[in-house]
């Protein structure tokens, strides 16, 4: 019985020793295969945004990727959403993207200055 658990505990001691030093040579290759799979995902979502945006529309998203990048990520996430359950059957063009950008964003404050 002694010498099974020993000759168990060898074992997952080798066992781990071995996965640590894969650990250690393949996290370039662990990295690359990751960048590889967000480079993919990233050129199949731009593909299907230009299957359902006119060129208009591609043109705004872009300009306001330059300022507001987190809002046309959540933008573009919504209309893949959207795409993928069917609700949208034609092009969208820049109107409709401004009404959809118009109900993403929060209402803006109004502030005021009061002198006393």
């Amino acid at each position: 019985m002694d010498n099974e658990l020993e000759e168990i505990r060898r074992r997952r001691l080798a066992q781990m020793q071995e996965q640590q030093a894969q650990a250690q040579v393949n996290p370039a290759q662990a990295a690359y295969q990751q960048e590889q799979a967000r480079a993919e995902m990233e050129a199949k979502k731009q593909e299907l945004l230009r299957k359902i945006l006119t060129p208009e529309a591609r043109e705004r998203l872009t300009t306001l990727r330059m300022s507001r990048p987190a809002l046309v990520e959540q933008l573009e996430m919504q209309l893949i959403s959207l795409v993928q359950s069917g609700r949208i059957q034609n092009m969208i063009d820049d109107e409709q993207l401004k009404q959809l950008l118009a109900q993403i964003q929060p209402p803006k404050r109004e502030t005021s200055i009061k002198r006393v």
